[in-house]
């Protein structure tokens, strides 16, 4: 009995102080907050290791993969409502699903609803496992922008997906708020990328109490059409695409091909905000040759030493 009650008094003192907005991962996530956002992936589309990389940032991950690197994507969780939500589906969906679900306590294998951002391998190519030849899912709710949805029902084998009511596409519009309960509300809005079947989203999610921007891919932070330090200043929490470090790692490649923001001009762009709002700002979306992927390096403590964070798979946050 005593041993018992020691470790309940270290259970509750434990939970005493946090960080701000982040969860802790030993209490059950209702209990803290009617709606939590987790990191299921923080890398590019192809992964890593890489697909044909004979670099040394893959050299060992062939042999000896790392289970925490998946392909970028965000969960969401409404307690309350009993409700999730997937964020891209990515070529890791199956154990991000299973992941999801875990989080949200539902006895459902399918999300509420998945959002896809745009038509690059890496943000929808997962919906592949609903189809037949797999899940074989009912009716799974997929949001998506008219450009995507045109590209799911005019291409195979996505069409199928349609035709089979494995997925029913739900309509986006451009910077038009979707109410997915009393306490979630999510709004895309375009940003410029490589447009080359589908255009491309970032995604507002407003909790009860606070809010989210999530961009996982933009080309250079100039060519869009808004402010992204006023962008990051009306939220509270900011996931921005960080795929390359600097131009080093892609001195093989025709950067205008792949006009990402580099992260050396994004802290540059950054580094004049108060301390406040630099600890909002969660870079995202490693390329496998990104040293932020390693945790020991040095580019990784230059970004942490100024101020930012970087995000990892399996964080928590409390909205």
């Amino acid at each position: 009995m005593r041993t018992y009650i020691l470790a309940l008094i270290l259970i509750l003192t434990s939970c005493k102080e946090k960080p701000a907005g982040k969860l802790d991962q030993n209490s059950p996530l209702e209990a803290q907050s009617v709606v939590t956002l987790h990191i299921l992936g923080t890398v590019q589309d192809g992964g890593s290791p890489h697909i044909g990389c004979n670099k040394s940032c893959c050299a060992d991950l062939f042999n000896n993969p790392d289970s925490d690197r998946k392909v970028v994507s965000l969960g969401l969780v409404d307690h309350e409502s009993n409700k999730s939500y997937l964020f891209e589906a990515t070529p890791d969906i199956t154990s991000q699903m299973k992941l999801l679900k875990e989080f949200s306590g539902s006895i459902d294998e399918t999300p509420s609803g998945i959002f896809m951002t745009h038509a690059h391998i890496g943000h929808y190519s997962g919906l592949m496992y609903l189809g037949r030849e797999a899940l074989g899912a009912k009716g799974v709710p997929v949001y998506a922008m008219p450009k995507m949805q045109a590209f799911l029902e005019n291409n195979g084998p996505w069409d199928q997906l349609v035709a089979l009511d494995n997925i029913e596409i739900r309509p986006l519009e451009n910077e038009r708020p979707i109410a997915l309960s009393k306490n979630i509300v999510v709004t895309p809005f375009i940003v410029p990328h490589r447009d080359e079947y589908s255009e491309t989203v970032g995604f507002k999610i407003a909790g009860p109490n606070k809010s989210v921007l999530f961009i996982p891919d933009i080309d250079k932070w100039s060519r869009w059409e808004k402010d992204i330090v006023t962008e990051i200043k009306n939220v509270d929490l900011a996931f921005l695409d960080a795929t390359f470090f600097d131009g080093d790692e892609i001195n093989t490649r025709n950067i205008s091909e792949i006009p990402h923001p580099f992260v050396v001009e994004s802290i540059s762009l950054f580094q004049s905000l108060p301390d406040d709002e630099r600890s909002k700002i969660h870079f995202i979306h490693f390329n496998h040759t990104n040293p932020l992927l390693i945790n020991n390096s040095g580019q990784r403590q230059i970004v942490l030493d100024k101020g930012f964070n970087i995000a990892t798979f399996n964080q928590g946050f409390a909205l």
